[in-house]
């Protein structure tokens, strides 16, 4: 097959603008006898950096900080965005 991406559903289309008079349930059919299947993507792998293993747990204050963006917007419409860094013993926010 030249063209592997191509469904049953497409091919259907190919031959109706080449002047075939087949129906889609025909074409579906012939798609499934011939053992016929759209080939599944391969999947990149995920980056190793994403997985940096276990998160370390804080055992006194001031020892392990998380920091995340935070955005939100104004009753203006006017939109925002801040750094927040946390703490994760206390569980308070140190610094925006």
């Amino acid at each position: 097959m030249t063209r592997p991406r191509f469904g049953y559903e497409r091919l259907h289309i190919l031959l109706r603008r080449e002047g075939w008079r087949v129906g889609r349930n025909r074409v579906h059919r012939l798609y499934k006898l011939e053992g016929l299947q759209v080939r599944m993507r391969v999947r990149r792998n995920k980056r190793a950096s994403l997985h940096r293993g276990p998160v370390p747990v804080a055992t006194q204050g001031g020892q392990y900080w998380a920091m995340d963006f935070v955005h939100d917007q104004l009753s203006s419409g006017r939109k925002f965005r801040m750094l927040t860094v946390l703490d994760k013993w206390h569980r308070q926010c140190v610094a925006l």
